[in-house]
């Protein structure tokens, strides 16, 4: 029986071969990326397209006349080594938008044409191409995951983001702002990519962040690029610490116990070290939720209340990068978001982050998970909202702060991880502002830099 899949959500494969297929109106490719945890290809054998279509098990398969093709992929065959393949839709014409066309839906089969799961991928805009899908590992078995990331930069900026190196033809060279340096490559840096063999790919910078109704502008060259590599705010939209008379978070210091997770007051802050002074490496933020049950005349019911995790990476008072929803991977690949709750229904955990702290760049200073309200429904509608730390590696809750009461609010700024000298510390914030995705969250969180 087939599954419908919204942007974000995941679902068990268990069979040993699938098919991707596409549905789509306008003229379109069908490519793959097989990639490792880092979120980058090993070397240019990872990357399947239309002039290179075999790949470590998976294979392009040509469509009936006027159809793109399809990805069949074995998954017994993926080496040990690839965490995830990336399904994308390029559109054939590089200057049209997927905004002109009905949406396009990405079908996962089985071997025998048998429909699994269903993607229809709405929001696309100004964006020529889209992960669509995801096939990725978890706990020595496959899943496959809505991703539905649109790339306005075109298909350079995903090759480039992905660790696939471009050279330019002259005849299709055009002056570019530098792209930003990359985080440090793999081992095995893959080689230089012919743009004669995909025509039409310039080398440009990493993509814009494009969340609804608002995107993050792309970096600017590294002439505007403050010392360390941080990426300065867009326009307008500086970071300067909290004026005077600002509120200021109250809370001391306390320390992690193996016994039992720390109970955070508002402010307060714990340093990630483990009990007997061994740094933690691979945390988990968990953050969660329910919605308000209100008494109607056909009984009790909830709101449909969409609430987002989403964590911010800082450079000081610089925005280097976003996880969230639209994009569930950090650029370096040490934050990784394990996908979008609608509901907030059930116990435990609605949305999961994952931090890699061994793996995060050196000048990244503050990591800030903040919770948006897609519909707009304030935090008076939401009740048991918390945040956890989690030990990454023991799957341990080390520490807990509880939201008490609802907030007139939109959006809340949980928690924060930050620099501290040679240790990561955590705070728990529990601050509210008005935002209805990280697009209109980000100029509003430079309060919350300062005071470290």
């Amino acid at each position: 029986m087939s599954a419908t899949l919204a942007k974000g959500q995941n679902g068990p494969l268990a069979v040993s071969d699938v098919v991707i297929s596409l549905q789509v109106t306008a003229p379109a490719d069908l490519s793959a990326l097989l990639v490792t945890e880092q979120g980058k290809v090993r070397t240019d054998a990872d990357f399947v397209f239309y002039n290179q279509p075999s790949g470590p098990g998976v294979d392009l398969r040509p469509g009936p006349a006027g159809q793109p093709a399809s990805l069949a992929v074995s998954l017994p065959a993926v080496p040990a080594d690839i965490d995830q393949i990336r399904a994308v839709i390029t559109l054939d014409d590089a200057t049209s938008n997927f905004g002109r066309f009905a949406p396009p839906t990405a079908i996962v089969s089985d071997a025998s044409g048998n429909q699994l799961f269903s993607y229809q991928i709405d929001g696309l805009n100004a964006e020529s191409i889209v992960i669509a899908l995801e096939l990725y590992r978890r706990q020595g078995s496959w899943k496959v995951r809505a991703v539905g990331q649109g790339y306005a930069g075109g298909f350079a900026a995903l090759v480039t983001d992905h660790g696939v190196q471009v050279d330019d033809s002259p005849a299709q060279a055009a002056p570019q702002q530098a792209a930003p340096p990359p985080p440090p490559p793999p081992q095995q840096a893959p080689p230089a990519y012919p743009a004669q063999s995909a025509p039409g790919y310039p080398q440009q910078p990493a993509p814009a962040y494009a969340p609804p109704g608002g995107g993050y502008p792309p970096p600017p060259g590294p002439a505007q690029q403050p010392p360390g590599g941080g990426y300065p705010p867009p326009p307008g939209q500086g970071y300067p610490p909290p004026p005077q008379g600002a509120p200021q978070q109250q809370g001391g210091e306390i320390s992690l116990s193996k016994d039992r997770p720390v109970s955070l007051q508002k402010g307060q802050r714990v340093t990630l070290r483990k009990e007997g002074g061994a740094a933690l490496t691979f945390v988990k933020m968990g953050l969660g939720w329910d919605p308000v049950r209100t008494r109607g005349m056909f009984g009790n019911r909830t709101v449909d209340i969409d609430l987002d995790a989403s964590v911010c990476l800082f450079a000081d008072q610089n925005l280097v990068d976003v996880a969230y929803y639209g994009q569930l991977s950090s650029k370096d690949g040490s934050v990784r978001h394990q996908g979008d709750n609608l509901t907030g229904e059930g116990d435990g955990d609605d949305e999961m982050i994952l931090v890699d702290l061994t793996r995060i760049p050196a000048h990244i200073t503050t990591l800030l998970f903040i919770v948006t309200s897609y519909k707009g429904h304030s935090f008076e509608q939401v009740q048991n909202a918390f945040s956890r730390l989690i030990d990454g590696t023991t799957n341990g809750e080390l520490a807990r702060y509880t939201l008490a009461g609802g907030m007139p609010f939109t959006a809340m700024a949980m928690a924060k991880v930050y620099r501290a000298g040679g240790d990561w510390k955590m705070q728990a914030l529990g601050e509210g502002f008005n935002a209805k995705h990280p697009g209109e969250a980000v100029p509003q969180l430079g309060r919350f830099l300062g005071g470290q």
